[in-house]
């Protein structure tokens, strides 16, 4: 006689107290502007490394007897790997937890801060830029991404452009204490401050730092509780995989790239040379030319989260995309333009240095609306691997500028006229892009090409 046995009733699994998909709506949103905190605070950080060189520009140059020619390719020297730390990161971003990516970029800063207070020479500087770009790199697209993950779709614009303001808000913080040390202490003590700072950092995010749970639009629904949107004819509700390179030849993508490449052209300038046009053209001291660069920063921290602001509004109230994220971006890279051009052909200090801090300020603020832009070309499962390139491209107007800005200025009958050169030339190509963005980006005629349902 066989005997039967009863199987015992299945146990439900007990939720994790830990995932972020069973908490409350208040707690999650909570602990989102809190990632979205530490991640501004880690773009402050990162612009910062990227400032001192502009800040110390006059001392470094005096003390290393370095041309305005070496001193512009120094300056372009953080982002020779830039871009290529992007590319090699694109395909790891969508396999491995940001949080571990994070952590790694952050640590790799501060150590490329010791070659410089070590040693404090010309070969010393060159090897510190260089790594710290290679490490600098990836952030922006993986740290998107990762704010992304913590908020639904209509909402992510406003924490998504607060961690982006880090690009200004971590010169207006950063870069008073900067010149304060630099003038008290020499110049290769900042670097030891900002190799500290990442440290400390790196320790908090350990701790603190955490995947968000909005990892897919079906992950977005069913936390929400939203019915997905259902092509005509079809019971599908699963975006198809869109091929990269049809993405990335999209009118869109391809403006919204290059308002982005002079938005970092612009702010790059800025952070490389505008002190020392401030010192040796409009005759500041150190300090306060270093101190300077807060103007245009202060402004762009504004800009940043007023355009954004202004785009989830528009959203809100289902304004198409291609003007709410297209408009927006486009004028607003008009409006740098205009201003830079204001600045570079007037005579009044002070009309040229609101002039200046308009232009210059605006430029940082076009990269989180053009990452809203870049984000809608391509499925939520590729958006990681398309930021990455998107960024990788965008950011090589920091490997231009610094270098032109330097040929120019060196090769001029004077420095006045070389600086008037390198700004006449960035706003006419801030004016031109712009311009043409209005007509050309229209991100709803492109997803319709690309088969993506909105």
């Amino acid at each position: 006689m066989t005997q039967h046995l009863a199987t015992p009733p299945s146990v439900p699994p007990v939720p994790d107290p830990a995932d972020p998909r069973r908490w409350t709506p208040g707690k999650r949103t909570s602990y989102g502007w809190l990632m979205a905190v530490l991640l501004l605070v880690l773009m402050m950080i990162s612009w910062a490394d990227k400032a001192i060189l502009g800040i110390v520009a006059v001392p470094v140059m005096r003390d290393l007897h370095i041309t305005p020619e070496q001193f512009g390719l120094l300056g372009s020297a953080v982002f020779f790997l830039f871009g290529v730390a992007q590319l090699v990161a694109a395909p790891i971003a969508n396999r491995v937890k940001s949080k571990w990516i994070l952590l790694t970029l952050c640590l790799i800063w501060a150590v490329s801060q010791v070659p410089v207070f070590v040693f404090a020479s010309l070969p010393a500087l060159w090897f510190s830029r260089v790594l710290l770009g290679a490490g600098e790199g990836p952030l922006a697209p993986i740290m998107m991404h990762a704010v992304y993950q913590w908020f639904p779709k209509k909402r992510g614009a406003t924490p998504a452009a607060l961690a982006s303001s880090g690009v200004t808000l971590g010169i207006v913080c950063f870069a008073p204490v900067l010149s304060w040390i630099a003038a008290d202490f020499g110049w290769r003590a900042t670097f030891v401050f900002l190799g500290f700072i990442g440290v400390v950092w790196a320790v908090l995010w350990l701790v603190l730092g955490k995947e968000g749970p909005y990892t897919s639009e079906r992950a977005e629904h069913e936390i929400e509780g939203t019915a997905p949107p259902v092509a005509p004819g079809s019971g599908a509700t699963v975006a198809q995989p869109v091929r990269y390179l049809r993405s990335f030849l999209t009118p869109s993508w391809i403006l919204a790239v290059l308002c982005s490449f002079l938005g970092y052209w612009t702010f790059a300038l800025a952070t490389s040379w505008l002190p020392t046009y401030y010192e040796k053209v409009m005759g500041y001291g150190t300090q306060q030319a270093g101190s300077m660069i807060v103007l245009p920063a202060l402004w762009g921290a504004v800009a940043t989260v007023g355009l954004s602001w202004i785009t989830q509004v528009l959203d809100g109230r289902g304004v198409p995309t291609r003007v709410s994220r297209g408009t927006v971006l486009s004028c607003a890279t008009v409006f740098s333009g205009l201003t830079l051009l204001l600045g570079a052909l007037v005579s009044d200090d002070t009309v040229r240095i609101v002039a200046f801090t308009f232009g210059f300020g605006t430029a940082p603020a076009l990269f989180a609306v053009t990452y809203l832009v870049a984000a809608e070309m391509t499925t939520v499962g590729q958006r990681g691997a398309v930021l990455q390139v998107t960024n990788a491209l965008l950011s090589t107007g920091g490997l231009f500028a610094p270098a032109v800005t330097g040929f120019l200025v060196g090769s001029a009958a004077t420095t006045t006229l070389g600086f008037t050169h390198a700004f006449l030339l960035t706003a006419l190509l801030l004016v031109v892009v712009g311009a043409l963005s209005t007509v050309l980006i229209n991100q709803q005629r492109d997803r319709a090409r690309l088969g993506l349902v909105d």
